[in-house]
């Protein structure tokens, strides 16, 4: 009967993957195809040609790769901080408000992205709702927080938090009250139920929230142009501007398989590590 069930699963899911193969992996195969040809040479006859990895590292494009994955690392890791005593709350705490949360959260995505950055635009920069207010109470300004660094992890941290605070919000749900009740009674203190019992629990949850704001995080691009001003040039900048300004879809193509391989290595590290018959409730 089993096996009877495991082909019909296989045949149903026949058409799905079909549309995955032409959706995803065929494009993924042609910017594979690109990253191999010479500059402005589409032709197979002229490959492989690896001059566009070499131009990766000879002109620096590897900077942005570092400075990319180090402040999706770091926005990655203040949104766990931010979102986990709100996740916590949701799912334990506030029970019927929490609903009200979650639609506060969601809302914020029915508006675009680059239209909310420019509203930070606007309230941050000189002479903006902040300095401008400032200025007006106490007749001396200061200077903008834009175009550098940190405000751009804060625009990725502003952005993203709803794809780490839902799973974390699952994650925490899946913890048994009676385990952390348990414990309680038997002398454990709130530091000791948080790190031997919440955390390794919620473990699922604060892996695939990871991996949704990493991967996401990694390829922004509208965080850095909007309100970082190109202080750090991220790598999706580097393919958006070589594919299009530099018309050398043979770079863009390298850079974008240099990503895509850097990504899709974390992300099948940390989908192994996700028990996904847990998180959907099957035993």
């Amino acid at each position: 009967m089993k096996r009877i069930d495991r082909k019909l699963g296989a045949l149903s899911s026949l058409p799905m993957l079909a549309v995955l193969v032409l959706a995803f992996m065929a494009p993924l195969g042609l910017v594979a195809l690109f990253s191999i040809m010479p500059e402005k040479v589409f032709s197979v006859f002229n490959i492989p040609n690896f001059e566009a990895y070499k131009t990766f590292f000879t002109q620096g494009y590897y900077k942005s790769l570092f400075w990319t994955l180090l402040m999706a690392f770091v926005a990655t890791a203040i949104l766990f901080l931010i979102c986990w005593p709100l996740a916590f709350g949701m799912a334990k705490v506030f029970k019927r408000f929490t609903l009200v949360i979650t639609i506060a959260v969601v809302m914020s995505l029915f508006v675009s992205e680059n239209i909310r950055l420019f509203g930070w635009v606007l309230t941050l920069m000189k002479g903006g709702l902040f300095e401008g207010y400032f200025r007006y109470w106490t007749g001396t300004g200061f200077e903008s927080p834009l175009y550098n660094t940190g405000i751009i992890i804060f625009g990725i941290v502003y952005v993203y938090l709803p794809f780490m605070l839902f799973p974390l919000v699952q994650g925490i749900s899946m913890v048994p009250e009676d385990a952390r009740q348990a414990a309680r009674d038997l002398g454990a203190t709130r530091w000791q139920v948080l790190t031997q019992i919440d955390l390794p629990l919620a473990a699922p949850g604060i892996m695939v929230g990871y991996l949704l704001t990493f991967v996401l995080a990694a390829g922004a691009m509208a965080e850095a142009k909007i309100l970082g001003g190109r202080a750090v040039i991220v790598i999706a900048d580097d393919i958006q501007s070589a594919f299009t300004f530099g018309q050398n879809w043979s770079l863009g193509a390298a850079l974008s398989m240099v990503l895509i391989l850097l990504i899709g290595t974390l992300a099948v590290i940390g989908i192994s590590k996700i028990d996904l018959d847990k998180i959907m409730g099957r035993n």
